[in-house]
């Protein structure tokens, strides 16, 4: 399947800002802007290079003046008076802000493993104080609805015509999935596979059966990750001080053991997601599944 970023950008964006700003940031929307019918603010510009294994993609951060003045009181710890108009300190300080975004989606990006992107470098090209007329020379322009604890702030952010794709749920571009004839092939073993299972269960439960069986979805199982085992001997546990270390049987480049209320169901390599750990699902049952990741808290 092609990669949308979409929800990357919006989990980044929102939690960058949290954490610099201390306060909760919810991104209530992304719509596109009529800059026919609509004006921004003297904002500053934050212009942005995304370059990933096929592409490179210019994103252009627009944070007007009543945003901006907010961000930079708020990184100073609320202190002194909210500014009226922007400044070198007030870039700087979105400048930050941006390349703190960039870097965690990177870190975000990279983790997915996205097929089709591939690994992603991110880089803050300029910053600069543009106004109305800079700005509608850009193309692509969407208006970003953000929330800081319950006061609506308007951000703008502009992108290239090569990446929307990649953005179809704020583009509306769909993408078509860049998969292999293999893996198309498999993915459609799969899927059929998956009906005769479904066609058999079906078979040996009547309609009453199935009813009840849904009643369990929504009991909670507990998943846990298995880093390795060893079998050892009582007496050698009862040596055990602060600081042993004990050797696991596991290699450090085989899956590890994905566990469901201590039942094995899968194999899968551990990932960094959001800053978590997480796991990517290599096998789940007896059958080879396309990778799926799993966020960990």
């Amino acid at each position: 399947m092609a990669a949308d970023l979409t929800n990357i950008l919006k989990s980044e964006l929102s939690n960058t800002i949290e954490q610099l700003l201390s306060k909760k940031a919810t991104i209530k929307d992304i719509v596109a802007f009529d800059k026919s019918s609509g004006s921004i603010e003297q904002s500053v510009l934050v212009e942005t290079k995304l370059e990933f294994k096929n592409i490179t993609s210019s994103w252009n951060f627009i944070i007007p003046t009543t945003a901006g003045v907010k961000f930079e009181y708020l990184m100073l710890g609320g202190m002194g008076d909210l500014k009226e108009s922007l400044d070198d300190e007030t870039s700087d300080a979105i400048k930050e802000i941006i390349s703190n975004v960039c870097g965690s989606m990177a870190t975000s990006i990279n983790a997915q493993d996205f097929e089709d992107l591939g690994k992603v470098k991110t880089e803050v090209s300029s910053v600069s104080i543009a106004d109305l007329d800079k700005i509608k020379t850009f193309d692509n322009i969407y208006k970003i609805n953000l929330d800081l604890e319950g006061e609506g702030l308007d951000l703008y952010i502009s992108f290239d015509d090569i990446i929307k794709p990649y953005i179809g749920s704020i583009s509306g571009v769909v993408s078509v999935a860049q998969e292999h004839p293999k893996t198309q092939s498999a993915t459609a073993t799969l899927n059929t596979g998956t009906n005769i299972q479904n066609s058999e269960l079906s078979s040996l439960l009547d309609e009453h059966s199935i009813t009840n069986l849904k009643l369990l979805f929504d009991i909670k199982l507990k998943l846990s990750v298995r880093l390795g085992t060893k079998v050892l001997l009582l007496k050698d546990i009862l040596r055990w001080d602060v600081g042993e270390i004990i050797e696991l049987e596991q290699m450090v480049n085989e899956p590890l053991d994905i566990l469901v209320n201590g039942v094995k169901v899968g194999e899968g390599e551990a990932v960094v997601v959001e800053g978590k750990f997480g796991l990517k699902v290599k096998y789940i049952g007896d059958m080879k599944t396309k990778f799926k990741k799993i966020g960990m808290a």
